[in-house]
């Protein structure tokens, strides 16, 4: 999730691993401009130990959260908890395809957000990226 816009990718992981955490990390953002790829926060699950390895891939830097402090993360809490919506705790997600991961990214990132000024995340992103870019 993209701090300042709250702009957000989903991936469907095929384990939950290090390897490919790092993978879907690697792929679902290396297609950015690198001024867009700072820094990654992390919290501390056995699934982020490859962060070095995404970090020279991408060109970030890795912080983590302390234990137990989830609102050091509260944006991605946040999108955590709207997720849910969608697939509650101990879903499935083996009968979770990837079309449905990406209707719920668009419907996460075209929500307007009281803190964007009511814009959604994809038109804060999408000025975002053009004042950078």
């Amino acid at each position: 999730m993209e701090r300042k816009t709250r702009y957000t990718r989903l991936r469907k992981l095929p384990a939950k691993d290090a390897t490919s955490m790092r993978r879907a990390t690697n792929r679902a953002l290396a297609r950015y401009p690198k001024h867009l790829r700072r820094s990654i926060t992390y919290d501390n699950g056995s699934e982020n130990v490859q962060h070095l390895q995404v970090n020279k891939r991408l060109g970030t830097v890795s912080y983590f959260c302390e234990p137990m402090h989830s609102w050091e993360k509260g944006s991605v809490e946040n999108a955590a908890g709207l997720v849910r919506r969608h697939w509650p705790k101990k879903t499935d997600f083996s009968m979770v395809s990837f079309e449905q991961v990406k209707k719920t990214e668009r419907w996460l990132n075209g929500l307007p957000r009281k803190c964007l000024k009511f814009k959604t995340a994809a038109e804060a992103f999408r000025q975002s990226v053009a004042l950078a870019g």
